[in-house]
């Protein structure tokens, strides 16, 4: 290898690392989004969300494959539906755990989904893990138990358990694109917004609740789709081919990290000493994983 080829080398890692950590910081921002947002509920914000989310990433991948996402997603089959389905289920989950139990506990429960994804994957795919995975998962468990075990009223419980659902419907997503032997997250993606605003729309009408939202919801929602939601998605796209799935996992751990610390900065909102101690646990058991592993696949994506 020339000079010159290690070189370019090591420059496009170091965009790849970029890309991946500004994508972490992008995801992280959703408990700040959700706080920020006065009057709308779950349902209402995943519908305004979907909708500046499925235009910006049909626009972008247009351009970037020059086929229109529902050509690939039909290309990659019912994988491509569930996945997109699975998605749903964890963007509404996400959001509900966001509104209703810290902003901490969710994002390291949000933080689980690999591991899910590990035993999903040992289930339906038969893929083999790792005993180092299995001791993790049983560290994460422990972890899981200690942030829960002090959660006191009916729906600060339901919020821990709406944020495991989301990590759950994550690595169903993760599952099933490994099924449809497709490692192109986008259409999928697209299809989950498409849904999601076909199935929140239909609930709104059910429940009896507006779709229409004050000018300061409805933006922060629209921007979430296309900023926090889709921009990080593409970032993380562009630099998870050429990295290690070690350090895909460390770098994404800056999500779990940074979304506490956004709202503790600008809201004043702090974590429970339970919720410490049980994350420091569960980072503990990602952390450990993540460096054991050897294997080069991208890990599954863990937020929003």
């Amino acid at each position: 290898m020339t000079k010159i080829e290690s070189s370019n080398k090591t420059e496009g890692r170091g965009y790849s690392i970029l890309f991946v950590f500004t994508a972490g910081v992008l995801w992280s921002t959703v408990g700040l989004g959700i706080r920020l947002i006065e009057d709308a509920v779950v349902w209402q914000i995943l519908f305004y969300r979907s909708i500046s989310l499925a235009v910006f990433l049909y626009i972008v991948v247009r351009l970037r494959s020059g086929e229109s996402p529902f050509t690939q997603a039909r290309r990659i089959g019912y994988p491509a539906v569930i996945a997109g389905l699975a998605l749903v289920a964890a963007y509404s989950g996400g959001i509900y755990a966001i509104q209703t139990t810290t902003v901490a506990n969710a994002m390291l429960l949000f933080a689980t989904a690999p591991f899910m994804a590990a035993v999903l994957g040992w289930m339906v795919l038969r893929e083999s893990v790792r005993t180092a995975t299995w001791i993790a998962i049983a560290v994460a468990i422990a972890g899981i138990a200690i942030m829960v075990a002090e959660e006191s009223g009916d729906v600060a419980l339901k919020g821990s358990l709406a944020a495991l659902g989301s990590a759950l419907g994550f690595a169903v997503f993760t599952v099933a694109l490994r099924w449809g032997k497709s490692g192109e997250m986008l259409p999928s993606i697209f299809l989950s917004g498409l849904f999601a605003i076909v199935i929140t729309f239909t609930i709104c009408q059910g429940l009896g609740l507006s779709v229409a939202l004050s000018l300061r919801d409805g933006s922060i929602a629209m921007g979430m789709g296309v900023f926090q939601v889709g921009a990080g998605l593409i970032l993380y796209t562009l630099g998870s081919r050429s990295l290690p799935a070690a350090e895909l996992t460390l770098l994404s751990l800056a999500e779990v990290l940074l979304g506490p610390f956004w709202v503790w900065l600008f809201l004043g909102e702090t974590a429970t000493i339970n919720t410490l101690i049980g994350g420091a646990v569960l980072l503990s058991a990602i952390a450990g994983n993540a460096i054991s592993g050897k294997r080069r696949k991208p890990p599954p994506i863990t937020g929003p």
